[in-house]
C-alpha cells in the first residue's frame, strides 16, 4: 500500500491489527513520516518503537519468551498494581500478563492527546480469578499514541469502581536499546535520594554529576524531575523521558552475573539495554471509591548535540 499525500492524515487508517504467533491481537501505529509502534493486547505492552528510518529504539531480548501468561523480556511492560516483588502478588503485578481489550468508546481525552496522533485505546478489568488475589474492582484504560514526529506517548487512567479505597504502585518498565551500556549516562537524577534494591532498599543520595554504568544497578530514584535524559554517546542520540503523575524513576541494568542467571536474556545482552521507568513506587497511590488516577509518559529521541533538559 503506497503512502498517501493527502493533506489530512487519518489516524485510524494508520492502525493495523494483526495476530502474533500465539493468536493474540497486536496493533501497529504508524506516523506519516514512517515511524511506528506496535502494541500487544497481551499486557497492553508496547513491543516495538521504530523511528522514521526503521531503527528499533526499544530493546527486546533475543531469548525473550513469547508465550502466555508471562510478559516478554523487552519493550514497555506495564507494572500494576505492584512494582517489583514488594507485595503479595507476582513480580511487577498482573496487568502485564493479562489479555486486554480494545476500548472502542473511552471517556474523553484532552484534544492534545488525539490531534495529529495515531493511537489505540485499551481496557483492562479484573477477572473473577484476579479478584481472589487482589480483591479490588478497577477499570484500567491505557492509550498508546504515536505523534507525527514519532514521539511515543502512553496515558494510563485507573479508576476505583470498588466500594472501598485501594492502593497500588505503578511503572512503565521501559527497556531502551543502547549501543553500549558503558557509554551511556543519565542526566536529571543527580543529587536525588534513591532506594538501592541491591542493598535491601537502603536509602542513599546520588553523588555523581550523571549516572554511568560499570556494574549491576537496581535503584528507585525518589521525587524525580518530570524530564530525564538518557545519552547514548556511540549513537550520538538522546532519549528524553517526560512524565506526569509519576514521581519516581527506576533504573535497572542486570550486568553480567545477573544476566547469566536469567533464562530469557542473553549473557551479553545487558550491554545493549537499559531500563529507565517512569513510576510511582515509594508512596503508593490510593484511590477512594469513584476516584481516578492518571499517569502520563512520553518518550522521544533527539540528536545528543540538540538535547538540553
Amino acid at each position: 500500500m503506497g503512502h498517501s499525500s493527502a493533506a489530512v492524515w487519518d489516524q485510524r487508517a494508520a492502525n493495523e491489527i494483526t495476530k502474533d504467533w500465539n493468536g493474540i491481537d497486536q496493533v501497529t501505529l504508524r506516523s506519516p513520516r514512517g515511524a511506528s509502534a506496535r502494541v500487544s493486547l497481551h499486557g497492553g505492552q508496547v513491543i516495538s518503537w521504530r523511528n522514521d528510518r526503521g531503527e528499533e529504539l526499544l530493546f527486546t531480548s533475543n531469548k525473550a519468551i513469547f508465550k502466555s501468561p508471562k510478559a516478554m523480556r523487552g519493550g514497555i511492560p506495564v507494572c500494576f498494581p505492584q512494582f517489583g516483588n514488594g507485595g503479595c502478588l507476582e513480580q511487577h503485578g498482573f496487568a502485564k500478563n493479562k489479555i486486554w481489550t480494545i476500548d472502542a468508546d473511552p471517556p474523553p481525552f484532552q484534544p492534545s492527546d488525539s490531534n495529529g496522533k495515531a493511537f489505540v485505546d485499551l481496557l483492562l478489568k479484573p477477572s473473577e480469578e484476579d479478584l481472589k488475589f487482589w480483591p479490588h474492582s478497577f477499570e484500567f484504560r491505557l492509550r498508546v499514541s504515536l505523534a507525527a514526529n514519532g514521539d511515543l506517548n502512553m496515558i494510563s487512567r485507573i479508576r476505583n469502581i470498588n466500594g472501598k479505597p485501594f492502593s497500588f504502585s505503578f511503572a512503565y518498565h521501559t527497556y531502551l536499546s543502547v549501543s553500549d551500556i558503558s557509554e551511556v549516562r543519565i542526566e536529571g537524577l543527580e543529587t536525588l535520594d534513591y532506594l538501592d534494591n541491591l542493598c535491601q532498599k537502603e536509602r542513599f543520595t546520588e553523588q555523581g554529576d550523571a549516572i554511568t554504568f560499570e556494574s549491576e544497578v537496581d535503584r528507585i530514584y525518589l521525587t524525580s524531575p518530570n524530564v530525564i535524559a538518557v545519552l547514548d554517546h556511540e549513537k550520538k542520540r538522546t532519549f528524553v523521558i517526560r512524565k506526569d503523575g509519576l514521581p519516581d524513576a527506576a533504573v535497572w541494568n542486570p550486568w553480567e552475573k545477573k544476566s547469566r542467571s536469567m533464562t530469557d536474556i542473553g549473557d551479553e545482552e545487558y550491554k545493549q539495554m537499559l531500563c529507565v521507568d517512569a513510576a510511582a513506587i515509594e508512596k503508593p497511590i490510593t484511590l477512594k471509591p469513584g476516584e481516578e488516577w492518571t499517569g502520563r509518559f512520553e518518550l522521544s529521541v533527539v540528536p545528543s548535540s540538540y538535547c538540553s533538559i
